[in-house]
């Protein structure tokens, strides 16, 4: 049985698709104290915390290292200082345990604008870092709406290969046409709901079409991040762990029932997780599942190795 270890854990995406392909996850880690208990309802174990802290020789050996190494450093939606951030100095974690350990596979997500920030320079070492010890890197970005994920989430996938034995062969999009209307609630508690006087609707429902990304139908106040009101005949929104408005982290779309947040249960449908995965009550829990992996796309980049 092949081994893996998950960094930066948050939730367990990686955990959740791999141990479905039938691997065997033998070391967690996340320094955030709410992503370790939720970790521990879901999987029975608490990861150890801060991985600058841990000495590589005290990691059990493994196959493939997993990491959704912290994105806000090469966020948009954050400062963008990369590498200057501490954490974007985490990846050096990354190649430190995999220089001691020499895992077969790496599999690493971050967010897209990592492969432009400060003029290309962040990739380029990362590039470079993972030739240094040994490893061919396939660069993946990939759309989840387009692999039947109601959510419009793009995000950069690395598959680090070591030797040449093990090739790679990228997945291809399956274009299913799985819609937002597919996983809303019906019972929705009123506080998910706005009323609001500044309400603009630009586009009628009867007008739209299904698309294979979010439809945007109209805004509140003045349109800004997070005031803008979409249809669920389209995708979600990219789920954030941060952002401003009355629609932060989820967007607002437009039921039979009025305009309104996603509830945790929907981000977990457009996520990709099941509805019994815990995640915390509240903000804690969007945050959680605005920093987490899609599961099925980990399963779907993993498939994509020959040889292992």
């Amino acid at each position: 049985m092949l081994r893996f270890i998950d960094l930066f854990c948050g939730i367990g995406g990686f955990r959740l698709a791999l141990e479905k392909r039938g691997l065997e996850c033998v070391f967690s880690s996340d320094i955030d104290t709410y992503a370790q208990e939720a970790y521990k309802q879901n999987f029975g174990e608490k990861p150890s915390g801060d991985i600058t802290e841990i000495s590589a020789k005290n990691i059990p050996s493994h196959d493939i290292l997993c990491g959704g190494f912290p994105c806000q450093p090469f966020s948009i939606s954050g400062k963008m200082e990369g590498t200057t951030d501490p954490r974007g100095k985490l990846f050096f974690e990354i190649i430190r345990i995999a220089k001691y350990h020499k895992p077969k596979i790496m599999l690493l997500e971050n967010v897209r604008n990592i492969l432009t920030i400060d003029r290309g320079k962040v990739i380029k070492t990362i590039e470079k870092e993972l030739k240094d010890i040994g490893y061919t890197l396939h660069k993946l970005l990939l759309n989840a709406s387009f692999f039947g994920v109601p959510q419009a989430r793009e995000r950069v996938y690395f598959v680090a290969i070591k030797g040449k034995d093990i090739q790679y062969e990228p997945p291809r999009e399956t274009f299913e046409k799985k819609y937002l209307n597919s996983v809303m609630e019906k019972d929705v508690d009123k506080n998910f709901f706005i009323d609001r006087d500044d309400i603009c609707i630009q586009k009628l429902e009867d007008e739209i079409k299904n698309k294979l990304e979010p439809i945007r139908i109209g805004i509140v106040n003045k349109g800004g991040q997070g005031e803008r009101i979409y249809s669920t005949k389209g995708h979600a929104i990219t789920q954030s762990a941060y952002g401003g408005g009355v629609g932060a982290r989820t967007g607002l779309y437009q039921t039979s029932k009025g305009i309104r947040r996603l509830t945790p249960d929907e981000c977990k449908s457009v996520m990709g997780f099941p509805k019994r995965h815990f995640v915390s009550p509240g903000l804690q829990g969007y945050k959680q599942l605005g920093n987490a992996v899609v599961p099925s796309m980990i399963n779907h980049v993993f498939d994509g190795l020959r040889g292992l």
